[in-house]
């Protein structure tokens, strides 16, 4: 059983003219099989969580603690390690590498964790198989249309089958279709996964779809 709490989360910026409190002691606590949706209007901060909580940006105060350790009290390389091993991101503009083919794209983290190339590239067959692109495998990311894009960018987030997963509007730049599509995918592999999944979003459709729902508004974390 995977665990991940936040307590107490604040971050605040300093600006030439004002100090901005973007949270204010947040608390978020999620574990394996969980899905969580925080909703809330743009700016209101929903991505700096997410990147918090992912130990991508320090918080002003609080903690995040995977497991009962405290990321934020690791040496950046081990905060990197746990990332890689813990956390998996599904952004709203994939960030595929443009050189690589898909296949390649969800190879990456499984070569970067040590794995041979053969089993790197079982795995991320398997993954294409999973998310209907097998017939796409050796196209570049320039070749993909955004849905396309968008479901490789969750097969490489998922292909080492991480204890989090954090979604950052992962549907927000796609047609309603195509984000249909890519909204099933990513539930069916978190369920199948089984890890926790937190979605940030906008789409209260989408969010009625996880266990648990939650608005952000004005800094605090509302149920």
């Amino acid at each position: 059983m995977s665990e991940l709490r936040a307590e107490g989360i604040s971050k605040r910026f300093q600006t030439a003219e004002a100090e901005l409190s973007i949270l204010r002691g947040i608390n978020v606590h999620v574990r394996t099989g969980d899905s969580l949706a925080i909703l809330g209007v743009s700016g209101a901060g929903k991505s700096t969580l997410l990147h918090i909580l992912g130990g991508l940006e320090r918080p002003t105060e609080g903690s995040v603690k995977h497991d009962g350790q405290d990321i934020y009290e690791l040496a950046s390389n081990e905060l990197a390690r746990h990332r890689n091993y813990n956390v998996g991101f599904v952004f709203q503009f994939h960030h595929l590498l443009p050189e690589f083919s898909a296949e390649e794209n969800i190879m990456m983290p499984c070569l970067l964790r040590g794995w041979s190339r053969r089993d790197a590239k079982e795995k991320a067959e398997a993954m294409l198989e999973a998310i209907g692109l097998t017939d796409r495998s050796t196209h570049r990311p320039g070749k993909l249309s955004g849905g396309e894009r968008q479901r490789v960018s969750i097969a490489r987030a998922l292909v080492l089958s991480p204890p989090v997963v954090l979604a950052d509007e992962p549907t927000g730049n796609l047609d309603p279709r195509t984000a249909g599509a890519v909204e099933e995918i990513l539930l069916r592999l978190n369920a199948e996964a089984g890890t926790a999944l937190i979605l940030v979003t906008h789409n209260e459709k989408l969010a009625n779809r996880l266990a648990k729902k939650s608005y952000l508004v004005e800094g605090r974390l509302e149920s």
